[in-house]
């Protein structure tokens, strides 16, 4: 290992210790430091991002295809969650170290972390895996990864800006590229004001298409200022009619559903005859009834979306560069302060992200 500096030998870091509730993150403070392998590199990390995932991890809330309660993480099969892990994707820091591989010269490079492990020479995401669940992540003083996936982007936003981006906008672009999301198009997105739904508004832009976005009361305001044509607040009355009412007459092409649950079916109702739906996330329920006769009498298609390719990924450092996109900091807390952070974050009371800062 090559150092610019002596690194300690110990790091704080939050850790899961097993499935359950917020009780199973642990605050250590006596944490080894990782040292890279030979291809890897150390970063000191100084910000990173929150995400639904990490949640739902915790709290092993994937299920299996025989049984949807049953207590599972986020790979179903061949699983490699262990105990304790370091979780945390939306990691930015410098590189303090390298492997006996890697140029030394990239020490001292900001760098955000491409946090998919992806297993294969391809784009295929069949066997994918992500860093903060097959391996250690961010939350934490320090972190080792795979050089490749440290990332030197150029641009003069701040380390936390930065790390707003990785986990939401990758996750967006997909399901986007998934259904195909074209020039001129509408889409509807549902969980409008959170990190994924805030980022499928700047991406849909970005492609030139139209978003009209599904929010929760009180933030009709902000999901506007983000790029969403219009607005329609959920639980206030008919959500189909209202949806209708506020395209006036156009079609909606793409459905992007971070919420799923009761709304559901009214999603397919409102999709035009084949339209596409895409999905990457369910925080309003993952079970849900689905009138197949709507499906298949409407040609639709039904996209399943998760993290993204590497060609995603260039795509979306270049939108940061480009200044196509922005970040939306929702609120920064340290990481001794991580139980509150996650409360507040399960909350869902702010628009964009929440950051951790190692102390």
């Amino acid at each position: 290992m090559i150092t610019m500096r002596a690194i300690p030998s110990t790091m704080n870091a939050v850790q899961l210790v097993g499935h359950g509730g917020i009780d199973k993150l642990f605050y250590n403070t006596s944490v080894p430091v990782p040292e890279p392998a030979g291809d890897e590199v150390l970063i000191k990390v100084s910000a990173c991002g929150m995400n639904n995932t990490d949640v739902w991890v915790r709290q092993g809330a994937y299920g299996t295809e025989d049984d949807a309660a049953a207590v599972s993480t986020w790979r179903r099969q061949g699983n490699t969650l262990t105990f304790p892990r370091i979780q945390g994707t939306d990691t930015v820091g410098h590189i303090v170290a390298v492997g006996s591989g890697i140029d030394p010269a990239r020490i001292g490079e900001r760098v955000m972390v491409d946090f998919s492990i992806y297993n294969r020479d391809d784009d295929s995401l069949a066997d994918i895996d992500y860093i903060g669940h097959g391996r250690d992540g961010g939350y934490a003083q320090y972190m080792a990864l795979p050089a490749q996936n440290a990332h030197v982007v150029d641009t003069d936003l701040t380390d936390i800006e930065l790390a707003t981006f990785c986990c939401a906008y990758l996750t967006a672009e997909r399901m986007l590229e998934r259904a195909r999301l074209a020039d001129g198009e509408t889409v509807l997105v549902t969980g409008a004001s959170g990190g994924v739904g805030s980022a499928i508004i700047q991406l849909a832009r970005v492609r030139g298409a139209i978003p009209i976005a599904v929010t929760s009361p009180g933030k009709e305001q902000s999901v506007l200022a983000l790029g969403a044509q219009a607005v329609v607040t959920r639980g206030d009355g008919d959500l189909v009619a209202a949806i209708h009412e506020v395209v006036n007459g156009r079609p909606i092409d793409v459905v992007a559903d971070l919420v799923a649950g009761p709304l559901f079916n009214d999603l397919l109702k409102v999709l035009r005859p084949e339209g596409r739906y895409t999905t990457a996330g369910a925080i309003g329920g993952p079970v849900v009834q689905l009138d197949l006769r709507t499906m298949y009498l409407k040609q639709l298609e039904l996209h399943g979306s998760s993290q993204g390719s590497r060609a995603d990924f260039r795509r979306l450092v270049g939108f940061i560069e480009d200044k196509r996109i922005r970040p939306l900091v929702g609120g920064v807390y340290p990481l001794s302060n991580f139980h509150r952070a996650q409360t507040d974050f399960m909350a869902k009371g702010f628009v964009g992200n929440l950051v951790v800062v190692p102390d």
